[in-house]
């Protein structure tokens, strides 16, 4: 590592102290990705290696540790303890960004194999590593595609099972958690907004198309088309953004 500049030899560092990789596969990695440090962690993380790094014995001891007494899940105590473990607030996104990885079907619920597909898949077999992983959990908001990927399962993870619209309470508080990570300036307008004049639960065309909204249209409307294809709800959007004189 010696032959390396400062800034990777940085680059290799950081690298290896979040994956836990060896120097030989951070420098494979960063080549790789040209030396940038979130296309080198996707590289990483998709090699059929990374499976290797997890011991099938240690994750049924994780599991047994955060599992309910009652039912061969992990439920909203074994949640809480796994958070407390972590260092993470419960309401801290990155527990979204985790149960994305376990492709969770429900809310504060893990089923076995959700617990081992999300863990295999970050090479996580300790508390330690799975510490190590939240750096690297919270730079995939930063990734455009994967914030996209995130948002929408979002919607089926949040819904009530029987549902298959989205509670407006529930969607409210998602969105706040979601657009305070994009920074949309419109979040607590558009929040506003649905509490005064729709009061309703929210579809997932809503939902979607909320956020190609949100990444398309100037906050100040200037390349809003009242033609254009928006969902009436948003239209309704604009129209209350004028008639309050917000734009």
């Amino acid at each position: 590592m010696h032959k390396l500049g400062r800034g990777h030899r940085d680059k290799v560092q950081q690298f290896m102290t979040i994956t836990g990789a060896s120097e030989k596969l951070a420098l494979q990695a960063l080549k790789a990705s040209d030396w940038h440090l979130e296309g080198a962690f996707d590289f990483f993380y998709s090699q059929p290696h990374i499976k290797s790094y997890t011991d099938i014995t240690r994750l049924e001891e994780l599991y047994n540790r955060y599992k309910d007494p009652y039912t061969d899940m992990i439920l909203v105590d074994g949640i809480t303890l796994l958070c407390n473990d972590l260092q993470v607030d419960p309401q801290d996104i990155v527990m979204l960004v985790v149960s994305w990885h376990m492709k969770a079907s429900t809310m504060c619920e893990y089923s076995k194999e959700e617990f081992f597909i999300g863990l295999q898949a970050l090479g996580v077999d300790s508390l330690e590593k799975f510490r190590e992983r939240i750096p690297f959990m919270r730079s995939e908001l930063r990734d455009e595609q994967k914030f996209r990927e995130i948002y929408n399962f979002a919607f089926g993870w949040a819904k009530e099972k029987s549902q298959k619209s989205l509670a407006l309470d529930t969607a409210i508080g998602m969105w706040q958690l979601l657009f305070a990570e994009k920074q949309w300036p419109l979040v607590d307008h558009w929040c506003q907004f649905l509490q005064a004049r729709h009061n309703k639960a929210i579809s997932r065309d809503t939902w979607s198309q909320l956020l190609e909204f949100a990444r398309t249209i100037d906050p100040a409307l200037s390349n809003y088309d009242a033609e254009g294809a928006w969902p009436y709800l948003i239209d309704e959007f604009v129209e209350y953004l004028k008639e309050n004189g917000i734009f």
